[in-house]
C-alpha cells in the first residue's frame, strides 16, 4: 500500500450499538426520574443496556433528597437510599420499545415507622426504626422512544420485602423517567 492510501484508512472503535440489517441501533439509555424529582424532591438516576430486540436489563438508583422531618414526603417514601436491578421483557415489533414487563430486585434502607407507643396522658406517637433490606418484584410499563433518542417511560411495579421485619412489607414503584438512547 501506498503513503497515501495509509493515511486514508479509517479505524472505527468498537460501536456501542447493536447492527440490525445494516443499520446501527442504540443500546445504551440514561435517564432521570422526573415525576419522583419534581413532587417528591428525591433523585433517581437509570442507566439501561439493551440485549436484544425484546430484553434489556438497568440499574437504579434512588436517593431521597428531602428532609422527611421537615417535607410532606415521609408518606410517600419509607426508603432514603436504594439500588434496584431490573430486567425489562418488551412486547411487539419495535426494538427494546412499545409495552413491557419487568421482574426487579431493590436493596434499599430507610425509617419506617410500625411501633405506635402510646403515653399514659392519652397522647402517642410512633417510633421509626432504620431498616435495610432486600424486595424482589415484578411490573409493567411502557417506553415511548423519539427518532432523536429521547424516550419517556412510564411504569408500575410492586414488590415485598423479603429479611427485615422492621421494614414495610411491601414496595411499590411509580416511574414517569425522561432519558436519551444513545
Amino acid at each position: 500500500m501506498s503513503q497515501a492510501s495509509l493515511s486514508r484508512k479509517k479505524i472505527h472503535p468498537l460501536p456501542i450499538t447493536l447492527p440490525i440489517k445494516g443499520i446501527y441501533i442504540a443500546q445504551n439509555e440514561i435517564s432521570i426520574g422526573a415525576l419522583n424529582l419534581i413532587a417528591f424532591g428525591a433523585l433517581d438516576l437509570n442507566y439501561e443496556r439493551i440485549l436484544d430486540k425484546n430484553s434489556s436489563w438497568g440499574v437504579e438508583v434512588f436517593i431521597q433528597a428531602l428532609d422527611k422531618d421537615s417535607e410532606d414526603v415521609a408518606d410517600a417514601f419509607t426508603k432514603d437510599l436504594s439500588l434496584t436491578g431490573k430486567y425489562k421483557y418488551f412486547f411487539g415489533d419495535n426494538y427494546a420499545r412499545g409495552f413491557y414487563v419487568h421482574g426487579f430486585g431493590m436493596l434499599s434502607n430507610g425509617e419506617y415507622d410500625e411501633t405506635y407507643i402510646s403515653e399514659p396522658n392519652g397522647n402517642g406517637y410512633y417510633e421509626y426504626e432504620n431498616y435495610t433490606d432486600f424486595a424482589l418484584g415484578f411490573g409493567v410499563g411502557g417506553k415511548f422512544v423519539a427518532s432523536g433518542g429521547f424516550f419517556l417511560d412510564l411504569g408500575a411495579g410492586i414488590g415485598r420485602n423479603l429479611f427485615n421485619d422492621n421494614a414495610p412489607t411491601i414496595v411499590g414503584q411509580f416511574n414517569v423517567n425522561v432519558g436519551f438512547r444513545f
